[in-house]
């Protein structure tokens, strides 16, 4: 069959050619690191952090855009108080940002 299709060999491999071929995937593989990941747990860790120094009367802000006063605190869920005797129960996770003390007042 070499008489009408010439077969194909492949070639020797470069010297050196198994390490060079792996620098690029280290480098991508740090960018990602230092761009997207580091930053991303270093966020959720503060998150963590607020979540867990939530305390009765704190002001809160979910990321539902509602603002609140904590008038109650559970192990998962937190119960704020948007209006007067208007009473919200929601997940600790869905607080986005505690607010200074006063936020309400002065709306």
């Amino acid at each position: 069959m070499e008489f009408f299709i010439e077969s194909a060999w492949a070639e020797a491999p470069a010297p050196g050619g198994d390490l060079m071929s792996l620098i690029p995937l280290v480098l991508l593989f740090l960018v990602f690191y230092f761009l997207l990941i580091r930053p991303q747990t270093k966020r959720a860790k503060e998150h963590r952090k607020m979540i867990d120094a939530l305390a009765k009367g704190d002001e809160i802000v979910t990321n539902g855009g509602l603002l609140g006063k904590i008038i109650e605190l559970g192990e998962n869920f937190v119960v704020i108080e948007i209006a007067p005797n208007i009473e919200v129960k929601l997940q600790r996770h869905a607080v986005a940002v505690v607010m200074p003390k006063g936020t309400i007042k002065t709306l």
